[in-house]
């Protein structure tokens, strides 16, 4: 399967989060380079990651869940963070991190709106 093409300009390199309230745990693991059975993972070790469970416990993931997911693969993968370390820099810091998120968040509306522009003026 190819892999979805990446832009630097949401922050890690990842694709941009489409314009949907919910996320099932495939799309998510997609946007965010991270297997399903981590993901579950992730939801007993961070207690953050809180994602809407449905009819037969499906798991549905919200925007900004996927931003969480994003920070924690950072601090795993890229910073070289334990799983306890994640956690703590998470709960420390969750002032800058809403800030962090609040910016990712306008930085991925802008790029949506761009796209939305781009169509109108064609």
């Amino acid at each position: 399967m190819p892999e979805p093409e990446k832009s630097n300009e949401d922050g890690g390199g990842f694709p941009p989060i489409p314009a949907k309230r919910y996320f099932t745990i495939g799309e998510v693991s997609e946007l965010c380079s991270v297997k399903p059975h981590v993901l579950r993972y992730w939801e007993q070790e961070f207690p953050q990651l809180k994602p809407v469970k449905r009819r037969g416990n499906r798991r549905y993931y919200q925007r900004h869940d996927v931003i969480l997911i994003r920070r924690i693969r950072a601090l795993l993968y890229d910073e070289g963070f334990t799983i306890g370390g994640a956690r703590q820099k998470l709960e420390s810091g969750e002032e800058r991190e809403d800030v962090a998120q609040s910016q990712q968040i306008i930085r991925q509306m802008r790029i949506e709106l761009e796209g939305v522009l781009n169509i109108l003026k064609r």
